[in-house]
């Protein structure tokens, strides 16, 4: 990222997940969209079909999931004998409250990206990891897409605020903190470099470690699967191919890892994967 910059989707996020959505159709793959997953049916080691909360079946030869993993060893698989013995013992990433504002000033001396270290990183990371405690030394990611997408509107400005917090495997009421973290996070990025933040609001919502975990089903609402510590990085990760035998990963917990470049990546690991098989 020093040496060749970030690459970044004209449209967003979601002009990369439209384009590689346009790709399968033009193979003819069909799409169910707002489905949930429920669990998969398994049988000698196979998984025979797919359980949609719908209440309807689909069958299949082969299952490809960018669930998180230990979501699926514990709800999918959760009677299975063969779950990877470090299951349980992996240890996940922190969590995110993100927040998503646009104003009515347009900030034209704000990059796209912004990093804003707060005055004792360490002490963060230790609120974060060991303590499990929130911090009132915020540290945050700053995003500005309209710095460099022209498809964003031109008559306002939009942003969003990423502070990384504890997991839910901490004690945290996220229905209490959260409010007050929002309204730390504004004065913040007001008096550093937002001024005026909270008069130029037009409208805002957030986010916190509570969605990753119910609506994106991540464990413990963790926002990059488990951490990349030595052993749990590469090999150590979570195997593309689970210990179904026709059921594969791809996504942050598994091989390569966690980012977007990496989330993508894995896709390409497990398509050499299932070219080399019999």
């Amino acid at each position: 990222e020093r040496k060749w910059g970030i690459w970044y989707p004209q449209g967003g996020m979601r002009a990369l997940v439209q384009a590689l959505v346009a790709c399968g159709q033009r193979q003819g793959i069909e799409y169910q969209f707002n489905q949930t997953v429920t669990g998969v049916d398994v049988v000698n080691n196979q998984v025979k079909s797919v359980k949609l909360a719908s209440g309807e079946v689909l069958h299949a030869d082969l299952v490809v999931t960018n669930a998180d993993p230990a979501f699926v060893y514990s709800n999918w698989l959760q009677a299975d004998a063969s779950k990877p013995l470090l299951h349980k013992h992996y240890k996940h990433s922190m969590s995110l409250f993100v927040w998503y504002f646009s104003t009515k000033k347009i900030y034209t001396n704000v990059q796209h990206h912004t990093i804003l270290f707060g005055q004792e990183y360490r002490q963060t990371l230790n609120n974060i990891f060991n303590k499990k405690v929130l911090d009132d030394d915020l540290s945050i990611y700053l995003h500005r897409p309209a710095a460099t997408d022209s498809s964003h509107p031109t008559n306002h400005d939009s942003f969003y605020a990423l502070v990384p917090v504890p997991n839910t495997s901490a004690n945290i009421n996220w229905a209490d903190a959260a409010p007050t973290l929002r309204k730390l996070l504004g004065r913040t990025l007001q008096d550093k470099i937002l001024p005026d933040l909270e008069n130029q609001l037009m409208d805002d919502y957030y986010i916190t470690p509570q969605y990753f975990e119910s609506e994106l089903q991540s464990k413990f609402g963790a926002g990059f699967g488990i951490q990349p510590t030595f052993f749990q990085s590469a090999k150590f990760r979570y195997n593309n191919q689970a210990s179904i035998s026709n059921l594969f990963f791809v996504g942050a917990s598994t091989h390569p890892g966690a980012g977007v470049p990496g989330v993508v990546l894995s896709a390409k690991v497990l398509e050499n994967i299932l070219k080399a098989k019999p």
